[in-house]
């Protein structure tokens, strides 16, 4: 789509939305919890600057030799963003901002059902503009015509998983199960820590139907990424638990 000479992108365009989503459902989790502060908007915005950055930049390491990757003013210009970069980049922007700010409450249980709510609908876009995923002989396949199919180099006319169909249940699956267990799960951040834990289980094994290239071990650079990350999330769940028993 254009308007003008500027072409707007579907994904884009739904990327946009589901940050718009996130902000709203986020609006009305705070309105719910009584928990309005004006030190939340330094949080928030940590969050959306440290996801964009690392979103754009997270994919830049793909190489071992530094040299074969892009430059990083080349890799904000034209590189992938990731989402998985992403939700670690507003992670960590969100740390900053509440010490930046002087927030002292876990904001997790807040952002739980935003980001769940705003991933699904981020993930229309993806579904729209991205391949679909590996041929697979279930009835629910995508097929794609020649011309398409040529842009995306998948083969046409043949089934292919929907990929991010899938995502998109599973974050629509656990946006309605935070919204459920809202009441029952109080313990401070643990909403959050659940809803990671299980997108990256999720995202692990959806990920050998994605049709992503295999870099390693019969893994891909996604897969990769959260075996990394696996540690730190393992340490502070403990970290969590131990907290709470504390109290």
């Amino acid at each position: 789509m254009r308007i003008g000479p500027v072409a707007i992108l579907s994904h884009d365009v739904f990327v946009a939305l589901g940050v718009g989503i996130a902000a709203l459902v986020l609006l009305q989790e705070i309105r719910l919890r009584r928990a309005a502060d004006e030190r939340l908007w330094y949080v928030l915005a940590g969050a959306l600057v440290g996801g964009a950055i690392l979103a754009r930049l997270g994919t830049w390491a793909q190489h071992l030799d530094p040299r074969d990757n892009a430059s990083l003013l080349e890799q904000w210009a034209y590189g992938n963003r990731s989402i998985l970069s992403g939700l670690l980049g507003a992670y960590l922007g969100a740390l900053l901002g509440k010490r930046i700010g002087g927030y002292p409450h876990k904001t997790g249980n807040l952002f739980a059902p935003a980001v769940a709510a705003g991933m699904a609908v981020g993930r229309i876009g993806c579904l729209l503009a991205e391949p679909p995923g590996t041929p697979t002989r279930l009835p629910w396949g995508i097929r794609l015509d020649e011309a398409h199919a040529a842009a995306m180099h998948v083969p046409a006319n043949v089934p292919l998983h929907p990929s991010f169909v899938y995502e998109i249940l599973f974050h629509l699956a656990a946006f309605a199960a935070i919204v459920a267990l809202r009441d029952r799960v109080t313990a401070p951040g643990r909403l959050f820590t659940y809803y990671l834990a299980a997108y990256a289980a999720f995202r692990f094994g959806v990920e050998f139907v994605r049709g992503n290239e295999v870099v390693w071990a019969g893994l891909t650079r996604s897969q990769l990424f959260l075996l990394a990350l696996l540690p730190l999330t393992l340490g502070r769940f403990v970290w969590s638990n131990k907290r709470v028993e504390a109290t």
